[in-house]
């Protein structure tokens, strides 16, 4: 499959364009996340397996935007029943790149903690103990820390490269998860530059849209959503027979 490597403009492009799909069909893109929200924070509540069974489902979820984003872009009637559309769509694929990037991020913070991450209740305790002026081993395990988050950073970053395209490769090209995040990897890399562009100003978008009580997040997290899916078709050229055996919509 052939990976195009898009000029460092395209990450705003893929932002502006995303925009351009919200307003289509406004009140329904925010309905449809507001509902997923409600769904994140119910589910959520439940002690330890709540959290796990979210991270496994993320993929699901954004793959029924992915499909959304596709049809709304070819002229299509955006419904809520797309927000359960993935569970209609290589459902299993996409709940094992969930368990993938899981699994990834748990030895992540296993390996932060071997590398310093233990230092951060070592700091706490002795700020309780000692008051807030600074001792010498209070700045070791702030040392520690720092170290510990240079290697989360390290790993972490490579893990949402593999991630971020994985549910529009497996829902919109019939991919495998391992495939899919594998190909979703080399996508990133070789994209670099859009992606920083991407991030700076998508950075500067949340800022600003958390400043009316975070109101502007309810149009900001389906843009960025719709911006995923276009940066996609930058990235990967469309190759309509495969995308065809997604439908339009499940019964």
């Amino acid at each position: 499959m052939e990976i195009r490597k898009a000029d460092a403009g395209q990450g705003w492009r893929w932002i502006a364009d995303g925009f351009g799909l919200f307003r289509k069909n406004p009140p329904i893109w925010i309905t449809l996340f507001v509902i997923y929200f409600l769904i994140v924070i119910v589910v959520s509540i439940v002690p330890v397996v709540g959290p796990l069974v979210m991270t496994l489902l993320a993929p699901v979820f954004t793959a029924g935007f992915m499909l959304a984003c596709r049809d709304v872009e070819a002229g299509e009637e955006l419904e809520l029943g797309y927000l359960i559309a993935g569970f209609k769509n290589n459902t299993g694929q996409l709940i094992t790149v969930g368990g993938i990037y899981l699994v990834g991020s748990i030895t992540i913070l296993g390996l932060m903690m071997m590398a310093g991450g233990g230092s951060i209740l070592g700091s706490a305790a002795l700020g309780q103990m000692q008051g807030a002026e600074p001792t010498e081993a209070m700045v070791g395990a702030m040392g520690g820390m720092l170290v510990a988050l240079l290697v989360a950073m390290a790993l972490l970053v490579p893990l949402l490269m593999a991630y971020w395209f994985a549910p529009a490769l497996v829902v919109l090209r019939n991919m495998t998860a391992m495939d899919a995040m594998k190909l979703s990897f080399v996508g990133c890399l070789r994209n670099m530059w859009p992606f920083l562009v991407y991030g700076v100003i998508a950075f500067i978008l949340m800022m600003i849209a958390m400043i009316p009580f975070g109101l502007g997040m309810l149009i900001l997290v389906p843009v960025l959503n719709a911006s995923i899916y276009l940066g996609y078709k930058d990235v990967f050229p469309a190759e309509p027979e495969m995308e065809a055996e997604a439908p339009v919509l499940p019964a």
